[in-house]
């Protein structure tokens, strides 16, 4: 939901005092969310109009986090979709979607913006109703309510030509047309855990909506997780009160609460009362389809940035992100200090790598992998639907790079003002990596968004990348006039003074073959003044490495090495651990 939207509830239903100084975007906390300008994870809130609680759940639209959405749907009673009256429905909103229609959500749509000088409602609308019965809408749901809206100025009206400076409008409709939560009177407590939190003082929480009954702190209950039980005495009680939590003696059914008194809790969990032990459906997400090695550093620069560096810290915070993630899992390898962790997408994975340098960790990781499958002698691979928006005239690069990548065009639609729609089905593996290369393609004008589609059989190799590696051969500081006689070589990735080891990856080698290079090269000194004044070197400006574009960029035979400071890239055995290999092997 859109952000300055749920910022104005706040402020009109009265859950921030006037003149209180309150963060824009209040509901994106995480700092990765605010500098992107995305949700990563679902957030939960509420405001108390007219004596009526109205929780509020902001979900993600990106399909790599669809076990956040997964676990949003479990909590709610309807939804609000949230369309841009200029961009329309975006192929994320499809994803989001989907999801609520199999929930069986009741759904009010909001078109906001109409204030933009490029707005167009009425075919925005049109739009909407294109993509509810492309997705299967029943005749109910195709009757939905529309209102209008400019979040920002915390307006909402039901006509666009109505007189209206407040959010009543959305308010009201919320609470006559969205069904109040159904419960059964006479069943026992029971709580279905959607998510999970943590609290330093009190441990682990579970978050969840009372589905049916209540209770009171103090009280003991069960937790029931398939064949398994665990007794929990209830120390803590909370609710959503605003964006923050206040402890409360006993919630009803349709709160949605936060319970303390165990640490044995697990997304999908019920919990219920010790003489009625009966579980709810648990909550089902689209299983992983793509992996990711991660482990320690063991380059010559180890432990210098991070304090965080042993394989031992790396596995409890991932043992923590599978618990709270749904959609990740992890396994340890045979391999000393290797894990493989499988997620929903490579984005996915990059934000994890972020948030985990962002704590202090050092580690290494590989280049991501789709998770393939076998039926009998038949390999299958994950394939996506991917939707792409872009100008006439790189019609023929996208779908030429697109078609080498083995993706097969479904759909084309020009309306003759500049600029096409495209969708294609396409191997999930030829996306890693092709949003920087679209990016610059389209000069930074197209759009793409993918959905995972299933399984489809294997449709053969293609060439992943047409360059080797420039390699430093030892160890040192770049400098200005070995990293200029390098230019000519191809692409660096570093600048003067930037420090670099034995079997660091400091650049792309315009050949196909790995190069290794001296970067550290200074210019011989004589004592011989020359006529006329040396050229300065100066190096051409490098670009910011960015965690994607390295995890896009890597071959197999490499790694990224991530500290809270640095980005490098790395082959996975250094010169001096090959010889040290070949000596064991000779011996």
């Amino acid at each position: 939901m859109g952000h300055s939207l749920v910022d104005a509830m706040f402020q009109q239903s009265g859950v921030f005092r006037q003149g209180q100084d309150v963060d824009e975007r209040i509901m994106d906390s995480m700092d990765l969310e605010r500098e992107r300008g995305i949700t990563i994870s679902a957030k939960n809130c509420s405001v108390v109009v007219n004596d009526v609680k109205i929780n509020i759940l902001d979900t993600p639209g990106h399909a790599d986090f669809s076990a956040e959405v997964e676990r949003a749907l479990s909590m709610v009673d309807g939804a609000i979709l949230l369309v841009d009256a200029s961009e329309g429905p975006l192929p994320q909103t499809r994803f989001v979607l989907k999801k609520a229609f199999e929930a069986g959500l009741k759904i009010i749509v909001v078109i906001n913006k109409i204030d933009r000088s490029d707005a167009r409602v009425d075919e925005v609308l049109d739009e909407i109703y294109d993509l509810f019965i492309d997705l299967d809408a029943t005749d109910e749901q195709l009757d939905f309510l529309v209102l209008y809206a400019i979040g920002k100025q915390g307006i909402v009206k039901k006509e666009l030509d109505d007189d209206v400076d407040n959010l009543n409008v959305l308010f009201s409709t919320i609470i006559e047309e969205m069904p109040p939560p159904a419960n059964d009177p006479d069943e026992p407590f029971q709580m279905l855990v959607s998510d999970l939190g943590h609290s330093d003082y009190i441990g682990r929480l579970a978050i969840g909506k009372i589905v049916n009954g209540s209770v009171t702190s103090k009280d003991n209950l069960v937790v029931v997780r398939s064949e398994k039980q665990s007794r929990l005495r209830v120390s803590k009680l909370q609710v959503y009160d605003g964006p923050d939590l206040k402890e409360i003696d006993s919630v009803e059914p349709g709160d949605i609460a936060v319970v303390s008194g165990t640490e044995d809790f697990e997304i999908g969990d019920t919990i219920c009362t010790v003489e009625h032990t009966k579980a709810l459906p648990g909550i089902t997400v689209d299983a992983p389809t793509v992996s990711m090695k991660f482990t320690i550093t063991n380059s010559p620069f180890s432990g210098q940035e991070g304090k965080k560096v042993q394989s031992r810290k790396i596995r409890e915070r991932l043992e923590k992100e599978a618990l709270i993630n749904v959609a990740i899992s992890f396994d340890e390898l045979d391999q000393k200090d290797c894990f493989i962790v499988k997620g929903r997408g490579e984005f996915q994975m990059a934000i994890l790598v972020e948030t985990m340098r962002r704590e202090g960790f050092e580690l290494c990781v590989g280049r991501p992998e789709v998770i393939f499958k076998y039926e009998g002698d038949q390999k299958l691979e994950p394939v996506e639907k991917l939707y792409v928006d872009c100008e006439e005239t790189y019609l023929g690069i996208v779908t030429e790079k697109l078609s080498l990548k083995k993706g097969k065009l479904l759909n084309l639609i020009n309306n003759n003002k500049g600029r096409v729609n495209m969708e294609f089905s396409i191997p999930s593996r030829a996306l890693i990596g092709y949003r920087d290369e679209f990016l610059t393609d389209t000069r930074g004008t197209g759009i793409m968004n993918s959905l995972f589609s299933g399984y489809e059989k294997y449709r053969g190799d293609y060439p992943v990348r047409h360059t080797g590696s420039l390699i430093s051969d030892r160890q040192g500081k770049g400098v200005a006039y070995g990293l200029f006689n390098l230019e000519p070589r191809g692409r660096l990735f570093i600048r003067p003074g930037d420090p670099v080891y034995e079997g660091m990856v400091i650049g792309e080698h315009n050949k196909e073959q790995d190069l290794y290079v001296n970067p550290c090269k200074e210019k011989k000194l004589t004592n011989m003044r020359a006529s006329g004044k040396d050229e300065s070197t100066v190096c051409t400006s490098v670009k910011q490495m960015t965690l994607e574009f390295a995890l896009n960029f890597i071959q197999n035979n490499e790694l990224v090495e991530v500290t809270p400071k640095s980005i490098r890239l790395r082959k996975i055995l250094l010169p001096k651990q090959k010889e040290y290999i070949n000596r064991t092997k000779k011996a």
